[in-house]
């Protein structure tokens, strides 16, 4: 895996939002995100189908040992929420950088990360 999505980054490509493709490479996202994507209560039946069939694509990285340990780590050094430091933890564990457009997650100092542009409405 090579990238890993944030759930903001999910989203953004659902809606068609982003400006640009995504480039061509392995992708996975945290459990934390196959969560926090698929419980949205205002789903459509089109969004949890387009979810169920994009998350198929992806390696979804589950809460291993070496995740939970770098989440509590990350957590308290940094003060980040769970579900972030979660998501931080997956990318570190697997050398991915982290597509996010979160700003707060940049003061990760070990963290590679990059923001995507979005179209202008």
């Amino acid at each position: 895996m090579q990238f890993l999505l944030d759930t903001n980054i999910v989203i953004y490509l659902q809606k068609g939002e982003l400006d640009e493709s995504l480039p061509l490479a392995s992708y996975g996202i945290s459990v934390i995100s196959e969560m926090e994507l698929l419980s949205y209560p205002m789903l459509s039946n089109d969004d949890i189908e387009w979810l169920h069939k994009f998350i198929k694509t992806v390696e979804v990285v589950e809460l291993t040992k070496a995740v939970k340990d770098s989440a509590i780590g990350l957590r308290r050094s940094y003060r980040l929420r769970l579900p972030d430091a979660i998501v931080v933890a997956s990318a570190l564990i697997h050398d991915a950088v982290l597509l996010t457009n979160d700003q707060q997650l940049g003061r990760v100092a070990e963290l590679k990360i990059q923001s995507v542009k979005l179209k202008r409405i």
